[in-house]
């Protein structure tokens, strides 16, 4: 019953800084989407990187020396995800945005769900798998057309209709740095917000992990909505710690908004 009352008081309480806020940012991770089916990457049992090495198969420097094997573990991943829908806790962002309490989504997730659920402003700071783009000449597909490519090429490849290079997702892979607009989008949002909701994120993949600082050292408060511990506990003004879909329900319910 304690952790129940101190679960309920803390909701209160994001709810009412979210009503004193003149600008309420919100960065998410991969727990936001864990709900919708698709695994995170550091969970010991669930896991995706729990049987495979990252550096391996997610490196740029790997997606250069063999770009087969990458599109092998990668190929089938982006098929799922496209087939992935947008949960409630996706949901209920769109329903702050869209009562003028959210400015913008930050998020580090590539699998499109924000888009699908309908924030209108979002900056995706590790790019999306909506496209994939030829390293040399340029050349940008969509995700669907990349899969139609890459199901025709003997390697299991797909490749640019102009010099035949592989397609690269446009996503960030290890080794290669963030979008230097997104990411200075997103420093501009973290530093100018009075309220920071860190969604589902771990906290731990910098430069991302940084922008909670950026919002602290300018007087905002931050909120850690995520089951998991994150290095950053200590700026956490409100720390809520059940499953998103079901705090950020809560959150609306103390705020009296209906989801979408």
């Amino acid at each position: 019953m304690r952790a129940q009352a101190v679960a309920a008081a803390e909701v209160e309480r994001l709810a009412a800084l979210v009503r004193a806020a003149r600008s309420v940012v919100a960065l998410t991770g991969a727990g936001i989407s864990v709900p919708s089916g698709i695994p995170d990457f550091r969970s010991p049992d669930t896991g995706l990187w729990r049987h495979v090495d990252p550096m391996e198969v997610a490196h740029i420097d790997a997606f250069q020396r063999d770009p087969a094997r990458f599109w092998r573990f990668y190929g089938e991943r982006f098929a799922t995800l496209g087939d992935k829908q947008p949960n409630a806790a996706h949901r209920a962002l769109v329903a702050l945005e869209r009562a003028g309490m959210l400015d913008a989504v930050i998020t580090q997730n590539i699998d499109m769900l924000h888009r699908k659920a309908g924030t209108a402003r979002l900056v995706e700071v590790h790019g999306s798998i909506a496209s994939c783009s030829c390293q040399r000449c340029a050349e940008r597909v969509t995700a669907e057309q990349a899969r139609e490519r890459l199901a025709r090429d003997p390697d299991g490849v797909p490749r640019c209709g102009s010099c035949r290079s592989p397609l690269k997702p446009d996503v960030v892979l290890f080794g290669e740095l963030l979008p230097a607009d997104a990411l200075e989008r997103a420093q501009e949002l973290c530093a100018g917000a009075d309220l920071l909701l860190c969604v589902g994120s771990s906290l731990e993949v910098y430069p991302v992990a940084g922008l909670p600082e950026l919002t602290h050292a300018a007087g905002g408060a931050v909120a850690i909505i995520t089951q998991g511990p994150t290095p950053l506990e200590h700026l956490a003004s409100v720390r809520l710690r059940g499953d998103v879909v079901q705090e950020l329900a809560s959150v609306l319910a103390a705020l009296e908004l209906e989801q979408p």
